[in-house]
């Protein structure tokens, strides 16, 4: 954001991205508009509800109001996604801190975060000069730096954290002699739903999952060992992944 008044104000920098994000929006609704307004007049009776529904974007765009502002159900937001609106997507706002306030609790991060509370998005405060550093450093030094500053963890991983949150979803883990992999699913998703992102095969000759934690792997340092504990378990087609699941699929195809 170029702050051409020579001043420094997240709300209004927000309230101005806001309304060049509105006016491109306009810019696909008003002849898709047009587009189903003439075919419901020829007796399209889902143009008449599609042209409906693009009225009420294009008044809501008019007034510099988000889509996501308004409610839809779910053929409508069929019909949202795949206008690709911008304003109908989740928003996730990065307050820039300096290295003085890297909680974000400075009054300027305070603002970026109760306007995010009020809209339902994220907010998350980040220091990009620290995050520069602290991307050219070993782990070790990493580490030592962020323990200096009284730091569990950078910034980024909370970032993340809270896009994940934000679109509602979640890892697991696969585990095997050559690698360990995260997998991204959305949070309630089932054990064949889970293999399907791996492989659709997977998820067509789903038979069972074999399951295990973190803390388990942590505790018990070998796979062998957790199954000796009696900690691996062995999960059905209804069993609804959790966070950080580490996962064996058994399939036939």
């Amino acid at each position: 954001m170029i702050h051409v008044e020579g001043t420094l104000d997240p709300t209004r920098d927000i309230e101005t991205l806001d309304m060049e994000l509105a006016l491109a929006d306009l810019e696909t609704v008003l002849p898709s508009l047009d587009k189903a307004q003439r075919a419901g007049r020829a007796g399209e009776k889902e143009a008449s509800a599609r042209a409906e529904l693009l009225g009420r974007c294009k008044d809501a765009l008019n007034d510099a109001r988000p889509v996501r502002s308004l409610e839809f159900n779910p053929d409508e937001k069929k019909i949202l996604r795949n206008l690709g609106l911008i304003t109908a997507k989740k928003v996730l706002y990065v307050a820039n801190v300096d290295e003085a306030d890297l909680p974000g609790q400075g009054p300027l991060a305070s603002a970026v975060r109760r306007r995010a509370e009020a809209e339902g998005a994220g907010a998350v405060a980040v220091c990009g000069k620290l995050e520069a550093e602290l991307a050219e450093l070993s782990e070790a030094d990493r580490k030592e730096m962020l323990a200096g500053m009284g730091l569990a963890e950078a910034a980024l991983p909370k970032l993340t954290h809270e896009a994940y949150r934000l679109l509602g979803l979640q890892s697991f883990f696969t585990s095997g002699p050559k690698e360990i992999r995260a997998w991204t699913i959305p949070i309630g998703a089932t054990a064949p739903q889970a293999a399907g992102v791996i492989h659709s095969d997977f998820e067509r000759g789903f038979i069972r999952a074999e399951v295990y934690t973190l803390d388990d792997l942590k505790q018990y340092k070998t796979e062998h060992a957790i199954k000796a504990a009696g900690k691996m378990r062995v999960e059905g087609k209804s069993y609804v992944l959790r966070e950080g699941d580490i996962v064996h699929f058994l399939f036939n195809v």
